[in-house]
């Protein structure tokens, strides 16, 4: 069962605990795929999978992708789930290891190169009866995901996930959310999500919060206002929108009408609190935003209409430390973090549990002698009526001395001058910017971050044009 070089203990921990096998686990355009379809696909799939391999899911639909999942895992294989099926993301998974071997069901995200693949939907398309197939059962310190960061802020990093530390990642966030719907469990709640399932927050709040929260999930992944829409409206309630930041102001700008939903759940990058009551008085639920990072997993959580204080899930506990170069560093650690795990945040901590979010500790910057974050002066030009979607930049030059940040901004119906204006209060003035760039879009990914590497590139094409235009 197990492939090579994994370590199991003797006791297997089910996939799921308590279901009832008849009932929804997911839905596919408004269809619903009992749990006992669920795992005769499963056992179907599982058969013809190599004996020895790291599987790499490349499935976009979310159902063929939780059933990708569970039969890599019920041969003891581990599932790797890179950030796109870009050439030389998938290259640079192969020639350590077992040999990798993709599952896919897009034909346009089959790997060249070499790479062995499997199409997920045709498999499926074989499997006529739906008897009785096992749950599959892993063993608590089974190496099973690995999942890479965002690299929002330099280059992806491999983290690899453990069967129980996941178990008690979802029943943590399970009981919050119940709590916060006024629900004993999760059992009926369908999820609709925007975000992609290889990504952390997308595999924990969407894909595993149906398998072991007790959820059901949506199989789509709508992008266009219109689509989120209507992919609501067409599963039953209780249901909730699992989408970030951007998706959800996307949304909410576009007039679009929009179904009762009974929980949206953000994360990705903090949501403003005016942002937040908007979107409990257009859905008449209730919004809950997840903190959390690829390292360890979801660590707290907020209703953000009522509060900035974060609280930490389950038995996670925060402490800081002091290093050596007097940098303070913020330590998460307790429940499905079983060794302390530095964060790369910068918090105010209120006691073990609570605490409020300050920026990024890598994303700190110096201007003029003062002192301030990316994070939240994007979160401070965010906020401003009018913008649709912005960010700042810091250039590499020096004017007058200074490094002066850039602002791309997303905001058809403002000018560079009303922006400034409205920065100013909310910023130091070392931090209003001295130049404003009007842009059609920002190269976000799914998850709607922005990467270094794609936002410096973004930045060199679209500066050389705005200099141009400021000519006479």
């Amino acid at each position: 069962m197990n492939a090579p070089g994994d370590r199991f203990d003797s006791a297997l921990l089910p996939l799921w605990a308590q279901r009832e096998l008849d009932a929804p686990l997911a839905w596919r355009a408004g269809v619903p795929v009992s749990g006992r379809r669920f795992l005769a696909d499963v056992a179907t799939l599982a058969a013809g999978l190599p004996g020895a391999a790291r599987i790499v899911n490349l499935c976009t639909d979310r159902y063929h992708f939780a059933v990708a999942m569970a039969a890599a895992w019920s041969r003891g294989l581990m599932c790797l789930l890179p950030p796109n099926a870009l050439p030389e993301t998938l290259a640079a998974l192969d020639g350590t290891g077992l040999p990798p071997h993709a599952l896919v069901d897009d034909m346009a995200l089959a790997p060249a190169g070499g790479m062995p693949w499997q199409r997920v939907d045709e498999v499926l398309a074989t499997v006529k009866a739906h008897g009785e197939a096992p749950v599959p059962c892993m063993a608590p310190d089974g190496e099973l995901a690995c999942l890479l960061t965002s690299g929002s802020t330099g280059r992806p990093q491999p983290h690899v996930k453990r069967w129980g530390p996941l178990l008690r990642n979802i029943a943590a966030e399970a009981e919050r959310l119940s709590e916060a719907i006024g629900q004993p469990d999760l059992r009926g709640l369908t999820l609709v999500a925007s975000v992609p399932p290889q990504h952390s927050y997308g595999l924990e709040s969407t894909v595993l919060l149906a398998l072991i929260g007790g959820a059901a999930l949506d199989s789509g992944r709508p992008f266009y206002p219109a689509d989120m829409a209507d992919a609501l409206a067409r599963v039953p309630r209780p249901r909730a929108l699992v989408t970030t930041p951007f998706h959800l102001k996307t949304l909410l700008l576009s007039g679009v009408a929009l179904p009762p939903v009974d929980l949206v759940l953000s994360a990705t990058a903090p949501l403003s609190p005016q942002l937040a009551l908007q979107a409990e008085q257009a859905f008449g639920g209730v919004l809950v935003e997840i903190y959390g990072c690829t390292e360890a997993g979801q660590v707290a959580s907020r209703r953000t209409s009522q509060g900035q204080t974060w609280r930490t899930l389950g038995e996670l506990r925060l402490h800081s430390e002091r290093r050596a170069d007097g940098e303070e560093v913020f330590i998460v650690q307790g429940g499905h973090v079983t060794e302390p795990t530095p964060l790369a945040d910068v918090l105010q901590l209120e006691d073990a549990r609570h605490f409020q979010l300050l920026g990024r500790a890598n994303d700190l910057i110096h201007v003029a002698g003062k002192r301030s974050s990316l994070g939240f002066l994007n979160f401070q030009l965010n906020r401003l009526p009018g913008v649709e979607d912005g960010c700042f930049w810091m250039p590499d030059e020096v004017v007058e001395g200074v490094v002066r940040p850039i602002a791309f901004v997303v905001a058809p119906e403002l000018t560079a001058a009303q922006v400034i204006a409205g920065l100013r209060g909310l910023l130091e003035a070392a931090f209003v910017p001295r130049k404003v760039v009007h842009v059609t879009s920002l190269p976000r990914e799914a998850t709607g971050k922005l990467t270094a590497q794609s936002l410096r590139a973004f930045a060199q094409q679209h500066l050389p044009a705005a200099e141009a235009a400021r000519r006479p």
